[in-house]
């Protein structure tokens, strides 16, 4: 009796999207699976370290990834090799060591193999190169974890017997949290300063200029008070006034680097309204595989953690050929651009980058949802134009004098080469105020006479600092030294779905529990969130990662210390009583006034007659709009997912429902009712019909950045 033998390769990935795309591109002598991301971590019911031998972990299979493992075994008894292919990183590394362990592989051999991008060429390359598993990665990685398991299983059930049962503590979530209290603490404390401004109408021949005082008697101007700026209109009344000069400049604009992950974040963040999570999640759908006309899965762009600005030469020349075929030689810097990173980037993998340039945005649009088409775009444009020659600019600069010691400025600023900014128009640079339009001003010669036509003093206030947004956020991260690509988005949604921060309008504000628990931490706790230690602790881990320290020495230094400090922290924290918010609603199953608690998605009310009465229900606000179709009460609900809609009272004999808030105006073309809608273009009131869309602006977009045409009619 023969037994038959192997005829095909296992190769392990972590998701089924990228299984299919990889399988694509294999064939039938290897089988593609995924491992459903993690498939071993640390026990949740207990601390799982052993810390009198070494903080040796105790890894179990992850609830639920049983079936997964057994199909994992199942097609690794029959296959004559396994190739474990997860993500290029040290998570990636740690899942394959894992997998290893499971399936009993020696991670010397080689049986590792990692890809930057999910192409034909790319995967073919990288399967015939496997190496072992990197186990400095790996270390790395187990540093990482068993410190986030002794703060977090240590400090947590202090907050739990302190303050409030269900709280927790992160090595990272903790400073970030902080971050925001500090930011509120801030802006509170801002104490805002008077000051005044002079504008001014100035006729020179048949030019009416608009410009703004400069200098008094040589010194920049500082005018803080009513009776100051009464002052200086008087004297700015009282002027005559000569074009003294006229000077003509060039400025070059240069192109912004490609994306990292963070500036990637930042960016969806800021002209897509994205938060770090979504463009974490769309960013992954594009890098594993998105179905493409005429070609299936196809994975679009590069590895999508990196702090690198690094562009390989393939990379490079296909940009460069694409600019001078495009555009014209004129777009195309005579070398390539290299761009230099931070010195604490890892550099591991290249920027953030399409895979083939070929498949362009318009190309790939019928088949990828509008969001994926979005931020496709926004990863395409900025890396072509990243090798694009700068965009240039004619600069004029008037100045208008007057014989009592005033100098008057005014400017304007016309484009005389796009270069990049054909491609992708990046945030301007910040706004100069002498500058007054984008057409030079010809037919001024200097010493011609300047009559005063009108003159305003306007009062300002200094601002305190903006609160944190995401994209903000994730840059203070970022700068401080904080986490690393792959924790920003987790980081940022686990303290807001814990409660610690609640998001308002888009900005970041602190709520009562994560003021009161970070004044805690801060008190007892204060290296875990210091910025600078916290920043401190990720050097430590890079240099795991390189060979350069132990795991286990790093993990060593950190418990002692952290251990006396609990002790301290237990005998010396009072109890903190935090009572919930009570409501006016009457619970309709007790009678009780029932209270706000906070939830997976976001605030709800419960009774706090809790566990003998469990009832619950979603915190319900009206708005003043009628129902469009019956002429009830409308109200905002949350959807399960946490997301806000708009539905009737009556509901379920009344079906009306809208995620944009309808309004009283009626479509001044069909009738139809409008809504509210908020954009980073400003407020709208929209047609609900879809074959209508007729808008009307209700204020001055906050950032005119790029859009599709439907977004600007």
């Amino acid at each position: 009796m023969s037994t038959k033998k192997p005829n095909y390769k296992l190769v392990i990935v972590e998701s089924p999207a990228k299984a299919k795309t990889i399988a694509k591109f294999l064939g039938s002598t290897y089988r593609v699976k995924a491992s459903n991301g993690h498939v071993r971590d640390l026990p949740k019911s207990r601390f799982g370290i052993d810390v009198e031998n070494g903080f040796e972990p105790h890894y179990i299979t992850i609830r639920g990834r049983g079936d997964v493992l057994d199909t994992i075994r199942k097609e690794a008894k029959g296959a004559k090799k396994i190739i474990l292919a997860t993500d290029p990183d040290r998570e990636g590394e740690a899942i394959s060591w894992h997998l290893a362990n499971i399936l009993g592989i020696d991670p010397a051999s080689l049986c590792r193999v990692e890809f930057n991008e999910i192409t034909k060429k790319t995967v073919s390359a990288a399967i015939k190169n496997p190496r072992s598993i990197n186990m400095e990665l790996v270390d790395a990685q187990q540093a990482r974890r068993i410190l986030d398991r002794i703060v977090g299983y240590k400090i947590s059930p202090l907050l739990w017997m302190k303050i409030k049962k269900g709280l927790s503590a992160g090595r990272v979530q903790s400073v970030t949290t902080r971050l925001v209290v500090d930011r509120e603490e801030e802006i509170e404390a801002f104490v805002p300063e008077e000051y005044w401004s002079a504008d001014t109408v100035m006729q020179v021949g048949t030019h009416s200029l608009n410009a703004k005082l400069a200098t008094i008697d040589g010194e920049k101007i500082r005018i803080s008070s009513a009776a100051e700026a009464a002052a200086v209109k008087e004297r700015i009344e009282k002027g005559d006034y000569t074009v003294a000069s006229i000077r003509r400049s060039e400025k070059h604009r240069h192109p912004l680097p490609p994306f990292t992950t963070s500036n990637l974040q930042q960016e969806a963040g800021k002209k897509l309204g994205f938060s770090t999570a979504k463009t974490m999640q769309i960013a992954q759908q594009l890098y594993e595989g998105v179905e493409v006309e005429g070609q299936g899965s196809v994975g679009l762009i590069s590895y999508i953690r990196t702090d690198s600005v690094r562009l390989s030469d393939e990379a490079v020349a296909g940009a460069r050929s694409l600019i001078e075929k495009k555009y014209g030689k004129a777009y195309l810097p005579e070398n390539p651009v290299i761009y230099k990173g931070k010195n604490n980037a890892q550099d591991a993998h290249e920027a953030i980058r399409p895979t083939n340039l070929d498949l362009d945005p318009e190309t790939v649009r019928k088949t990828v949802t509008k969001d994926q088409y979005n931020l496709y775009k926004l990863i395409y444009n900025r890396f072509v134009a990243c090798q694009m020659a700068d965009a240039l600019y004619e600069l004029q600069q008037i100045e208008m004098r007057s014989g009592n010691g005033l100098v008057f400025r005014t400017g304007a600023e016309q484009c005389k080469f796009a270069g990049f900014t054909a491609v992708y128009d990046s945030e301007k640079d910040a706004a100069d105020d002498s500058v007054q339009s984008t057409k030079l001003i010809s037919g001024i010669n200097e010493g011609d006479a300047a009559r005063l036509a009108s003159v305003e003093m306007e009062q300002h206030f200094t601002q305190p600092p903006a609160r944190y947004t995401e994209a903000t956020l994730v840059r203070a991260l970022e700068e401080a030294g904080i986490g690393r690509p792959s924790t920003y988005a987790p980081t940022i949604s686990t303290v807001i779905n814990r409660g610690y921060v609640l998001r308002e309008k888009k900005q970041l504000v602190p709520s009562a529990l994560g003021i009161m628990t970070t004044d805690l931490m801060k008190e007892y706790f204060e290296k875990i969130v210091d910025p600078d230690f916290t920043a401190g602790m990720e050097a430590e881990l890079d240099e795991v990662e390189n060979g350069k320290r132990q795991w286990r020495d790093v993990v060593t230094a950190f418990y002692g210390p952290f251990m006396k400090t609990l002790e301290v922290a237990e005998s010396k924290i009072e109890k903190i009583e935090i009572k919930d918010e009570e409501s006016d609603v009457i619970c309709d199953k007790c009678g009780a006034k029932m209270v706000y608690k906070m939830g997976r998605y976001g605030r709800f009310l419960a009774c706090p007659n809790f566990p003998e009465c469990r009832n619950t229900k979603n915190i319900v606000v009206e708005i003043p709009t009628p129902c469009p179709k019956c002429g009830a009460k409308v109200l905002e609900k949350t959807s399960h997912k946490g997301k806000r809609f708009y539905g009737c009272e009556r509901y379920p004999d009344c079906d009306f429902v809208s995620w944009n808030m309808p309004v009283e105006e009626k479509c001044p073309q069909c009738g139809s009712y409008m809504t509210l809608t908020e954009n980073r273009r400003g407020r709208f009131h929209v047609c609900s019909n879809d074959t209508c869309r007729f808008r009307v602006r209700l204020d001055e977009p906050e950032d005119a950045g790029e859009g599709t045409q439907e977004e600007q009619k």
